[in-house]
């Protein structure tokens, strides 16, 4: 520990000094024409325009538009109005229908509007009298989830809206898989699972708690609870497990491949597992206090989040996606952590450690990254993994030139080294 020390002294001193402030992997906040404050409820995109739900009575402030990955918002024509919902479909050629869903203040103004030319012009399209909480669209039907009447259905992009058998609920969340339907509701805490656009479904009881939000990934489903954290499910909903955050109010989800993100409606911030919830990790860095998440979004390389009274935050995806390789059959003998190659590198490089059959899933495996001054700036494993030889790509192009150290632990071990990164 104290050769660690020393080496981090003698490094201090020598080396020229940067801006801290810019060198973690970090969510930066992205509020112009915005503003700081905003309560973001949902996020859309279409090809480079990001579309941004706001509004928290009695600031009515309706749907933001960024062509620009964020850098900049201009408010839309739908500028009255609490929107909770956001969804979006189409192609250059036939163009993009946007989906919102909005409040019912004031009474017969709610429902669900339309834009056809990116928020230019809205119109109202139907379910006047309605508080729409949730949109998904599954090929060219658009579903919304309803405060007071269940799941409606639309065929012809709202000319139309069709009541579905699920006619009494609250529903908070919706989500499709294939030729699925997911319904997440208010009070009896269950997820409604409807193969035949609605015309049938089938309850399965999750807990006690509302289901604020849900998400898939291949053959997982995961749910938000209200108050208990995820919960997964790999048979189509049919049954349940809590699958971490437990005492957690998840009011938000997203997948990228195998990778779950969850966002707290509780000030919590946002969590990251790779393991189907088994273990998670805090991916808060950059948020001056924890905030609380309306809704996440992955699109075009980045990762957003909506937040309650903070407005918008972002970071690019690659800061947040890891992928471990086992890349050897053969057991290793002891713990190992190799040098990175190349090294000196420039923007990525590539980490080897090794995992005897001695203490094989006796605990978490931690590799983090630190800065110079002693900083963590990324969690690149924090989790179980079996016996074998692993490498582990970590791409730091957003991160400035210095010297960094990459430290490996698992129950009693631990070893440090050192690495450069030039540009």
């Amino acid at each position: 520990m104290k050769k660690i020390i020393y080496s981090l002294a003698f490094v201090l001193i020598v080396h020229c000094t940067f801006n801290i402030d810019n060198c973690s992997s970090q969510w930066v906040q992205m509020p112009n024409g915005m503003g700081t404050d905003q309560t973001v409820w949902s996020l859309a995109s279409s090809e480079n325009n990001i579309f941004a739900g706001t509004g928290r009575y009695p600031t009515l402030t309706g749907i933001y538009l960024s062509s620009n990955s964020g850098e900049n918002w201009t408010q839309t024509a739908l500028n009255d109005h609490t929107v909770y919902a956001l969804a979006a479909y189409g192609s250059t050629l036939s163009g993009y229908y946007i989906f919102a869903g909005v409040d019912n203040y004031p009474v017969g103004t709610g429902g669900v509007y339309l834009s056809t030319n990116n928020g230019t012009n809205w119109t109202q399209i139907g379910l006047n009298n309605h508080v729409i909480r949730t949109l998904a669209i599954l090929g060219t039907t658009v579903f919304t989830g309803t405060m007071d009447s269940g799941v409606y259905l639309s065929t012809n992009n709202g000319t139309n809206w069709i009541q579905t058998s699920l006619n009494n609920k609250d529903v908070l969340s919706l989500a499709v898989s294939g030729n699925n339907i997911y319904a997440g509701t208010y009070i009896d805490g269950s997820v409604y699972n409807s193969t035949d656009n609605g015309a049938n479904w089938t309850q399965a009881v999750v807990n006690s708690e509302a289901i604020i939000s849900l998400a898939v990934s291949g053959n997982n489903i995961f749910a938000g609870s209200n108050g208990n954290g995820v919960y997964l499910s790999n048979n189509n909903g049919m049954n349940w497990t809590q699958a971490g955050l437990s005492g957690i109010a998840v009011g938000a989800l997203a997948t990228v491949g195998n990778n779950i993100f969850a966002g707290g409606s509780s000030s919590i911030g946002i969590y990251f597992s790779s393991n189907n919830g088994t273990s998670w990790t805090s991916i808060n860095q950059g948020f001056p206090a924890y905030p609380k998440i309306g809704v996440l979004l992955v699109t075009n390389n980045y990762f957003y989040a909506g937040t309650y009274e903070s407005s918008v935050w972002r970071r690019p995806l690659s800061e947040l996606i890891i992928d471990i390789q086992n890349i050897s059959t053969e057991i290793p003998t002891q713990f190992s952590l190799s040098q990175n190659y190349p090294n000196p590198f420039n923007s990525s490089t590539k980490i080897r450690f090794e995992i005897p059959l001695s203490k094989g899933g006796e605990g978490v495996v931690s590799l983090r990254v630190f800065d110079i001054l002693g900083k963590e700036v990324a969690t690149l494993a924090k989790e179980q993994l079996q016996p074998g030889t692993y490498e582990v790509n970590w791409n730091a192009s957003a991160f400035p030139s210095g010297v960094y150290f990459y430290k490996f632990s698992i129950g009693d071990f631990s070893e440090t080294k050192r690495m450069a990164l030039i540009k």
